[in-house]
């Protein structure tokens, strides 16, 4: 299931930040290669310091298994001051209805192979699903997100591929990444929850969400930690 993190919520939902940031450190950090800064065993730069919003996939356990951050393109963001040798000397986009979808990932350690929901395959549908929801209801028309050549073709193999790319494939640690435009449209969601055989809601009730932010006992100084994390991470820029 599905779980949102904002600016309203996120200092109730320390421990999911926590394993968030962690499971973001052992996918960028370590498997893909990427030159990101890693502290504690935590991910965290200084783009988590600007209120953007995290699309969280959850398990029965109530465990973190796939995160993927949302962030505004009218300010900061990876594409336009990180990534900027992947736009090719063209001008960053920015729109008050574009977002840029970054540090995407699912936890391959956890989830298993096929198509169950404790898969891989059924994760990662998933978290496209309630990214794609989260940010159509928002008022956003399109996301752009930077991936490597694997979420590509996952894009492609789920019928949710981009409709365009920006700029060029530029080299990024062990692999190389590109910038991909996604719409936010009903027909793309259609056809991703088809493809993974996803029905209903996606996204925790109310209940469940109390349980999520109740346990266990390390809210606060989870909160704590990755905040002055990313303050420090933005002073570093």
């Amino acid at each position: 299931m599905i779980i949102v993190i904002d600016g309203l919520n996120r200092d109730r939902y320390g421990r999911l930040l926590d394993e968030m940031f962690a499971l973001r450190a052992r996918v960028f950090g370590g498997r893909l290669g990427w030159d990101v800064n890693v502290t504690n065993g935590r991910e965290i730069d200084q783009f988590d310091a600007l209120d953007p919003a995290y699309v969280i996939g959850v398990n029965d356990d109530g465990r973190v298994v796939s995160c993927v951050r949302a962030l505004q393109t009218t300010g900061p963001h990876m594409l336009s001051d990180v990534f900027h040798e992947i736009l090719d000397g063209d001008a960053p986009l920015r729109s008050a209805t574009l977002w840029e979808s970054t540090r995407f990932c699912v936890d391959t350690e956890i989830l298993g192979r096929g198509k169950s929901r404790n898969s891989v395959s059924y994760a990662t549908c998933e978290l496209m699903i309630g990214s794609l929801e989260y940010a159509r209801d928002s008022g956003i028309e399109d996301i752009v997100t930077v991936i490597d050549p694997v979420m590509n073709r996952v894009l492609k193999r789920s019928d949710c591929a981009p409709y365009d790319y920006v700029g060029k494939t530029t080299p990024m640690g062990k692999v190389p990444a590109m910038a991909a435009l996604l719409d936010c449209t009903d027909e793309r969601i259609d056809r991703l929850r088809a493809f993974a055989g996803v029905a209903g809601d996606v996204f925790v009730g109310a209940e469940r969400a109390e349980q999520l932010a109740g346990a266990p006992d390390m809210t606060g100084a989870a909160s704590s930690n990755w905040k002055a994390d990313a303050r420090a991470s933005a002073d570093a820029v």
